[in-house]
């Protein structure tokens, strides 16, 4: 009878272990955290040649430009293939290089006009300085 009531208690603890987590009742499921927005760099690169973006004064002098359409310049198909990022960077080192040669120039509304006729945008965060 001993043994019997001995196996019966061993079979009882399996049964409870089986059915049971060592974190009880786990109904959340475990979330990761979000990665914070990174910030773009002080200081992008243009791979480029700046010299060669001159071609884009074109595009500031509103030669055969339309409001809102895409332009299909040389200007653009230097920049073709950079990410927004760089793009503006290799812009804004134009205009503060006077490389377009224009003189009175507003920075941000040429590089505004600039990335837009190219059909890219200006990162957020992204100073021409």
């Amino acid at each position: 009878m001993a043994n019997f009531s001995s196996t019966i208690f061993i079979l009882s603890l399996l049964l409870v272990a089986t059915f049971t987590t060592a974190c009880g009742p786990c109904s959340e499921p475990i979330k990761p955290k979000p990665s914070p927005k990174k910030a773009p760099p002080a200081n992008p690169f243009c791979p480029r040649d700046t010299l060669k973006l001159g071609v884009c004064a074109d595009v500031l002098g509103l030669v055969n430009v339309a409001v809102g359409s895409q332009v299909s310049s040389p200007c653009c198909s230097l920049l073709q293939g950079l990410a927004d990022l760089e793009v503006a960077a290799c812009l804004c080192t134009a205009i503060k290089a006077n490389v377009l040669g224009i003189v009175k120039l507003d920075i941000p509304i040429a590089l505004s006009a600039l990335v837009s006729a190219c059909a890219k945008t200006i990162p957020t965060g992204f100073k021409c300085n």
